[in-house]
């Protein structure tokens, strides 16, 4: 007969984390709901997918006694954030069905599943765990997973590849994620002690990861093993199975002879392409940049509404140089740079560039040119057939 109050934004906060995890359409009603467990003077809430599970402990007001329940995530979740900031909140379980909130003047009978029920996944990992920075650990997610793919097909692009590297005699974990059209890759510093297995971490587990670590400032505790992987933060844990696959050698696409460099003010840059952009409501269709000593002309053609074009100054030590990119590829890696400059590595109008930060030294992108074609029509009709094809950095099958 589990009651017990507690403080409205607490309990609010720890909710808003555990509801990320839960599936919105599922075919087992208890993976909606959440479990609550008021245990050793703490109340420890659960939510899992069965390839996710989120727990995380919170301190009570006051336990009068000990039990657990299950009930609806969401509809718990909406019912506190309606409620007055630092209400007190008074729970009991009136029945193995049925649990009771009163806030003020609100009072709430909630449907219950028995705790029994819920399903909860062997969290046992051996592995020793490390600790990173979680601004860290951060940077190098978002910076990662704007190359993420969506193509089901090759479920081993879906998420971040996660490895231990050696460079001059240090050790990174490194990240690296690509849709086989891009890459981009960052690294932070680690004990070359720690032993991490690679794995591939799935997108939800990444996206819930971001939520937890941008509400956090206190270090991280990682563990893993080649299933799972175990994220330690301040009172709660993060446990995920990783993507069962392996992941391309992406050391293989990585340009190493790439000696045309473009250099241009990154928010000229930025600003410049999602103008010129407008044009076209599709994003995927070809941004050309000619490049030319001291400058670069952007521009977006698009026979359905027009064309855009824009000029803005640039260093170049090469020849005049004509290449097309996907516009969304660079406005992504433009919003991950971190110096005033964005420098472009370049080879020829059809191979990868290399993108560099010379504020972060331990991040790169590559992102394969477009192969545009216009074709005109005879008898100065100009019908403009307009299409692309983003050439592939990672090769179809592997």
């Amino acid at each position: 007969k589990m009651e017990f109050t507690i403080n409205r934004d607490i309990f609010l906060k720890a909710l808003g984390h555990a509801n990320g995890i839960i599936e919105k359409k599922t075919t087992l009603p208890i993976l909606s709901n959440i479990l609550i467990e008021a245990k050793d003077s703490k109340i420890k809430i659960t939510a899992t997918d069965l390839d996710i599970i989120y727990f995380e402990e919170i301190l009570p007001k006051e336990l009068k006694k000990e039990g657990s329940t299950t009930t609806s995530s969401s509809i718990l979740y909406d019912i506190l954030r309606k409620l007055k900031p630092n209400a007190k909140v008074e729970l009991s379980l009136q029945n193995p069905n049925k649990i009771k909130l009163v806030s003020e003047n609100a009072k709430f009978n909630l449907l219950c599943l028995p705790s029994d029920n819920f399903p909860l996944p062997d969290e046992g990992i051996n592995q020793e765990s490390f600790e990173v920075s979680p601004q860290k650990l951060l940077k190098l997610l978002h910076k990662t997973k704007i190359s993420i793919s969506n193509d089901e097909t090759r479920h081993y692009l879906n998420g971040i590849y996660l490895h231990k590297t050696k460079l001059e005699n240090k050790s990174f974990l490194c990240g690296v994620a690509t849709d086989s059209h891009r890459l981009s890759s960052s690294s932070l510093e680690i004990d070359p002690k720690i032993n991490i297995e690679p794995i591939i971490l799935p997108k939800k587990t990444i996206f819930q990861l971001i939520f937890l670590l941008e509400q956090s400032s206190s270090t991280i505790k990682i563990s893993n093993n080649k299933s799972k992987i175990k994220f330690e933060i301040n009172a709660s844990v993060l446990i995920s199975k990783v993507i069962d696959g392996r992941f391309p050698d992406y050391s293989k696409v990585i340009p190493k002879n790439n000696d045309k460099i473009l250099q241009i003010k990154l928010d000229e840059f930025r600003n410049s392409i999602e103008r010129v952009a407008t044009v076209s409501s599709d994003r995927t269709k070809g941004l050309k940049m000619t490049i030319s000593k001291d400058g670069v002309q952007l521009s977006v053609n698009n026979p359905n509404s027009g064309e855009g074009i824009e000029n803005i100054n640039a260093k170049f030590n090469s020849n005049d140089l004509n290449i097309s990119f996907n516009s969304r590829y660079l406005t992504d890696i433009a919003s991950q740079i971190e110096n005033e400059f964005i420098v472009i590595n370049l080879k020829d109008a059809n191979s990868p560039v290399l993108i560099n930060d010379f504020s972060d030294k331990n991040s790169f992108y590559v992102v394969m040119p477009m192969k545009i074609w216009f074709i005109l029509q005879k008898d100065d009709i100009r019908l403009l057939l307009f299409f692309s094809l983003s050439n592939h950095l990672i090769p179809m099958k592997i």
